[in-house]
């Protein structure tokens, strides 16, 4: 492979992890990108404007006490393409077929196939795991798998969130809302009923990602 070759190779990689970052992120600084990266701000930069130009990121800007504001990248909506969609296409005519066939009733019984089958392969693996985080840690191994880039983060008091910071199916979930309303119903039965499920951003209501709060259930 010639230098050139190479350094081209180098650059598409580092710019690829750019958008990995800011997708898993959201809005952050070059500064910050840096840190995370191990490389320089300066080099950073010099991608974030590559990729200005091709249209997948762009910037807001934030005062700080000192100095000129910050510019705060994030990706652009252009920048979906690189991330799995679940092919949407096919998704969108099977969901419009099934409607025509056999009308609302059949897609409320496809749905409700889907989420058994989702809960009889998270609950075996899952019903293993001794805690809540462990429950939750490997449930964002499984979805990772799917193309969810799911992660957990912990808050004081036993409270977690987990967050799918893409949607595979989205268009699929945009035109049937079932899909996600069934989606709470598999992780608060593969999660155990001792817990409390709530989802608190939500991408198909334009938010950049899909949280929910875990926590246990309180006795009365």
């Amino acid at each position: 492979m010639s230098k050139q070759a190479t350094s081209e190779s180098t650059n598409t990689r580092k710019r690829l992890a750019i958008i990995h970052l800011l997708k898993q992120e959201g809005p952050i600084d070059a500064a910050a990108m840096s840190s995370h990266l191990r490389v320089t701000a300066m080099a950073v930069r010099q991608h974030l404007y590559e990729l200005q130009k091709e249209g997948l990121v762009t910037y807001s800007e934030e005062p700080r006490p000192k100095g000129r504001p910050a510019k705060l990248w994030q990706l652009t909506s252009a920048a979906n393409r690189l991330f799995p969609d679940g092919y949407a296409e096919l998704t969108l005519n099977l969901i419009n077929s099934v409607k025509e066939a056999f009308g609302d009733d059949g897609l409320d019984r496809l749905l409700t196939i889907r989420t058994s089958q989702q809960i009889a392969a998270y609950l075996p693996p899952l019903s293993l795991q001794e805690s809540l985080r462990q429950r939750l840690e490997l449930l964002a191994d499984l979805r990772t798998e799917e193309g969810y880039m799911a992660e957990v983060q912990s808050l004081p008091d036993d409270v977690f969130l987990f967050i799918e910071n893409h949607c595979p199916i989205c268009a699929a979930a945009t035109a049937c809302t079932g899909f996600c309303s069934q989606e709470l119903e598999v992780f608060q039965t593969v999660l155990g009923r001792d817990v409390v499920v709530e989802r608190t951003e939500h991408i198909i209501s334009n938010e950049r990602r899909c949280v929910y709060k875990v926590f246990y259930r309180k006795e009365k």
